[in-house]
């Protein structure tokens, strides 16, 4: 094994310690705390659109069991499974009717049980989707609350209130829906108001969709309900949970009105700001109040009686970063996404920025990072970093939207990936980007079901574009999704060539890229490794440098090639090295890992 001393100039030698000059600690080791969500890789799962077990078109738990060889043969450590509960499917399983039960569209809880069996023997840890901002208005209590009508108990489960105006015909406040529109829905201009015989005048809130309305959550029976959903499924043997909308289940005294915007997925910035921020948190009296945190002490004393490090993940849309990790202090949760770094520009600067303050942030309160790229509610970084513009971050894109370039996006998202698998902490991986899957950008706008594209006046392409069935086989019907070939969304030519027999089959694919990473993050134990960047080696401004244990990682963002140091052995690299008249260079848009 040769080592890299590293480099003060292209090809000279220097002692690569964190004292020399041009290195700066920012992380150390992590020499003592060794749970396995502080460094763990994991995958999540879109149950209708990971694999159909029965024919229907959509995936479902029997599916999921059928690939899960797939998720051991990659090597990430644990699958996160996003909701599959009994749910009208107003908003893919988000609006939950009954948090015991899963869908029949899914399957059943035998169905479940055999899914955490098959993962327990293939080395595979299972979190599981938590919703409790808002249930559906199928939910028992809703329905109750309805029936009951104003000033009983059952509404005071909710956020009903009276409106404003002479006859209460305004909404109690000004608040907006995420997904557009007003927050406020009037009881007695519900679309089944008439025929269930409901008149009453008052209002409910609900930050996302008509059909899913907020629980009150200063309200002690709703507390005591969901710990004991969680202790349902932790009873079942799940590992942990992912907290949708984590940040948002109190609200401010009173409702203020604020007249700020909200939204699913906020801008970014070309640089990211000293403290981390890209803009990507929600702000607002409605977000990031602290009442969440007492809900979340009292969490971690219900998974702490279980054994095996049971974790819990925040959704938590929050800025700066010092705020977000108050969510992972030592009583409260385990991980939270950062979304800081996956709205970043591509740009070498900005990406030191993020990195460096959401390392200082999480150690203040000894915890991890958690890195994440893509997931189900943003398009895919494949996609995504094929836009012009580094920054561009649109809420979907349809097929009259400005268009990515898929050969730069690829290139540009494969580098990234390398990049952040060698970060230390932990990572997520959104199912398919292991096989370099893009966005549906042609997705014909009849066949929309997110509901973010109505409530926005049809102008916002929304989600369905990253949740396409994924490709299993280049030359079955529905590339093998499920064995009838019948998908609920339609699948774009390109996914012949990203199924996963053909991605597993050739060498250098992107799935090929991802499981050597896997490998080898695993084998030089880097979640749980140090950082310090390394200037002398960015011998570009366009270029960042950084080492993790024995691992030197080096990303050239630019157009003029980086030279790599003498006698270094390469590990893996995100795409073909150039030759220069000192050796090896790094392209533009090309991560490489190096032995030092």
């Amino acid at each position: 094994m040769t080592r890299i001393d590293s480099t003060s100039t292209a090809g000279a030698p220097l002692a690569l310690t964190t004292t020399a000059p041009g290195v700066t600690l920012v992380h150390p080791a992590n020499d003592s705390a060794r749970e396995w969500w502080r460094s763990a890789v994991i995958y999540q799962v879109y149950p209708r659109s990971f694999a159909d077990g029965d024919g229907d078109g959509i995936g479902d738990l029997p599916g999921i069991t059928s690939r899960l060889e797939h998720l051991a043969a990659l090597g990430v450590d644990a699958l996160w499974l996003s909701p599959f509960y009994r749910s009208p499917q107003a908003d893919a399983g988000y609006d939950v009717a009954d948090y015991r039960d899963v869908d029949p569209l899914f399957g059943t809880l035998e169905d479940f049980d055999r899914l955490r069996d098959r993962a327990t023997e293939l080395g595979l840890r299972v979190i599981v989707d938590l919703v409790p901002n808002h249930t559906s208005d199928d939910h028992e209590w809703f329905k109750a609350a309805l029936a009951a009508g104003p000033g009983s108990p059952e509404r005071a489960r909710y956020l009903f209130r009276e409106g404003q105006g002479e006859h209460g015909e305004l909404p109690p406040n000004n608040w907006k829906s995420i997904f557009g529109g007003p927050a406020w829905t009037r009881v007695s201009e519900r679309a089944a108001a008439a025929e269930d015989g409901i008149t009453d005048g008052q209002w409910y809130l609900h930050m996302f969709d008509t059909r899913q309305p907020d629980l009150d959550w200063e309200h002690p029976e709703v507390r005591s309900e969901f710990e004991d959903v969680l202790r349902f499924w932790l009873d079942r043997g799940v590992d942990g949970f992912r907290i949708d909308v984590a940040h948002g289940m109190v609200k401010a005294p009173g409702l203020p009105d604020w007249d700020g915007e909200v939204s699913m997925v906020e801008g970014t910035t070309e640089d990211a700001h000293e403290d981390g921020s890209t803009g990507a948190g929600n702000s607002g009296p409605m977000f990031d109040q602290e009442g969440v945190h007492e809900i979340y002490r009292a969490w971690h004393k219900v998974l702490a009686a279980y054994d095996g490090d049971r974790a819990l993940v925040a959704e938590a849309w929050v800025e700066p970063l010092s705020r977000l990790a108050r969510y992972v202090r030592s009583d409260e949760m385990h991980q939270a996404f950062n979304f800081s770094y996956l709205t970043t520009a591509w740009d070498a600067a900005a990406l030191r920025g993020v990195v460096t303050a959401s390392l200082k942030a999480s150690d203040e309160v000894e915890a991890p990072t958690t890195w994440v790229l893509s997931n189900h509610d943003v398009v895919r970084h494949a996609s995504r970093m094929g836009l012009a513009g580094a920054g561009v971050r649109p809420n979907g894109i349809g097929k009259n939207d400005p268009q990515p370039d898929p050969e730069l996006g690829l290139r540009r998202a494969r580098a990234a990936t390398l990049q952040m698998l060698g970060l230390p902490g932990s990572a997520y991986v959104y199912q398919g980007e292991e096989l370099g899957l893009p966005e549906h950008t042609d997705l014909d706008d009849d066949l929309r079901q997110d509901p973010a594209w109505w409530r926005n006046g049809y102008t916002e392409a929304g989600r369905d574009g990253c949740r396409v069935p994924l490709p299993w086989e280049a030359d079955a019907p529905g590339y093998g999704f499920g064995p009838s070939g019948e998908t609920w969304l339609p699948q774009p030519a390109s996914y012949k060539e990203c199924a996963a027999d053909v991605q597993r089959a050739t060498e250098g694919s992107t799935f090929s890229m991802y499981r050597d990473a896997l490998a080898l993050r695993k084998e030089h134990d880097l979640g749980l490794g140090s950082l310090a960047w390394v200037d002398e080696l960015a011998t570009s401004p366009a270029a960042l440098a950084f080492v993790n244990n024995d691992v030197l990682v080096l990303t050239n963002f630019g157009a003029e090639p980086v030279a790599l140091p003498t006698d270094a052995r390469v590990l893996i690299t995100s795409g073909p090295l150039g030759e220069g008249d000192a050796g090896s260079t790094v392209p533009q848009d090309t991560t490489v890992w190096l032995q030092r």
